[in-house]
């Protein structure tokens, strides 16, 4: 017998979720790229070998996704572009738990709902990042390469440019239309986790099923 679960938010509770995404981007100013993946892959990895909920795992690829957007060389998100991964990768990390991680079953329910935030307010990020990913893959089996050996190709340069170009014109897009609209989904709240489910190539040690 399964579960449903219903969260709500309202506007308070994400105009308060976004002054934390604000401090956590001060308080990055004083980290190195290094620090904040670091931080980040241990709640990952602590929540792989959890055996957590399926509403966590559907979750954690998402994670993974904005820790591989720091560490890919050919990705090379510009100083301005990164300050929005390494604030939500900060805050995430931060050791702060309404939950704690070692409780069965829920330790990382909350831990998801933030990842799930943070998620949707950088969806146009980690649309792109996917999109780009898939590209490479396929281009880097049709020329016989392994993604992983790529680096920054020329070949791989354009996609990444229209990608990002894109990236930066639907978020600008949200940016005037008030903060429930910063969410990635022009339908309202509804979850973006069909997203997170790519299987393409990108660096990091994450594996999901």
């Amino acid at each position: 017998m399964s579960l449903t679960l219903t969260i709500d938010f309202s506007d308070e509770d994400l105009e308060r979720f976004t002054g934390q995404i604000e401090a956590a981007k001060k308080d990055a100013e004083n980290k190195s790229n290094d620090e904040i993946v670091a931080a980040a892959t241990v709640l990952l990895e602590k929540a792989q070998q959890g055996n957590p909920p399926t509403f966590v795992k559907q979750r954690l690829p998402a994670l993974g996704t904005l820790i591989a957007m720091l560490r890919d060389e050919a990705w090379a998100l510009s100083d301005e572009d990164s300050v929005r991964v390494r604030a939500a990768l900060n805050y995430l990390a931060a050791p702060i738990d309404i939950i704690p991680d070692d409780v069965p079953v829920f330790g990382f329910l909350d831990d998801a709902v933030m990842i799930e935030l943070c998620a949707r307010k950088l969806s146009h990020e980690i649309e792109a990042y996917d999109d780009f990913c898939e590209f490479r893959e396929r281009e880097a089996e049709r020329r016989g390469l392994k993604p992983e050996t790529v680096g920054r190709a020329d070949w791989l340069q354009g996609r990444r440019d229209e990608l990002q170009e894109r990236m930066h014109r639907r978020r600008g897009r949200e940016s005037g239309r008030g903060f429930g609209q910063g969410y990635g989904s022009s339908s309202g709240y509804g979850s973006p986790v069909s997203r997170y489910t790519d299987n393409s190539w990108r660096p990091g040690p994450f594996k999901f099923r």
